[in-house]
């Protein structure tokens, strides 16, 4: 059903909703862009669990990479942008040449080695539509843990005790067995 990423990419492309919000963010022209997280991977679990009802997300991630207006008033008057053209959807956007700052680690240096450092491998995925009109998916942890339903920590998570508690608290809080009751969790 889903063996690679030419499967993810296509079956982003067959939905329509998820390619009028990739639309969307497009229309911004941000440096070094993505939606990602949840937005894919809830799609991919949704999928394989056989689900005819989208999953509710929370929020709609975007990020982006401009170490030359680091402001968070920037992230704000972004969301409310794409709030006018789609006002529907829960916007959250960040500059992630910021974000390092909030989550008191070094530095990123592009939008992909700040998703390669989330918490989670099946979450670490990012697409976008590139300047030729391709939808581009990034999945600098891989594939397999999502398409094999298996919560895993990134490597950068399971590197510190700190960071490998966030994660087990993302575990709980997140309760994502609940929705999805099929996928497998790892603990650190």
């Amino acid at each position: 059903m889903l063996g690679n990423q030419e499967d993810i990419v296509k079956l982003i492309q067959n939905d329509d909703r998820m390619m009028e919000i990739i639309n969307a963010a497009s229309k911004l022209n941000l440096p070094d862009w993505w939606i990602c997280a949840g937005f894919i991977r809830s799609k991919i679990w949704d999928t394989l669990q056989g689900f005819e009802k989208r999953t509710n997300t929370p929020d709609v991630d975007v990020i982006y990479f401009d170490d030359k207006n680091i402001d968070e008033k920037t992230e704000k008057k972004l969301e409310a942008e794409l709030r006018t053209i789609l006002p529907n959807i829960p916007w959250s956007v960040k500059n992630e040449a910021r974000m390092h700052v909030i989550n008191d680690i070094p530095p990123y240096i592009s939008s992909e080695d700040a998703i390669s450092k989330f918490p989670e491998t099946a979450t670490a995925l990012g697409v976008k539509i590139d300047k030729d009109n391709n939808l581009n998916l990034t999945a600098p942890c891989g594939i397999d843990d999502v398409i094999n339903l298996e919560l895993k920590p990134t490597p950068y998570f399971k590197d510190s005790k700190e960071r490998a508690e966030i994660y087990e608290e993302r575990i709980i809080k997140k309760n994502w067995k609940a929705i999805w009751h099929k996928i497998k969790v790892h603990h650190i």
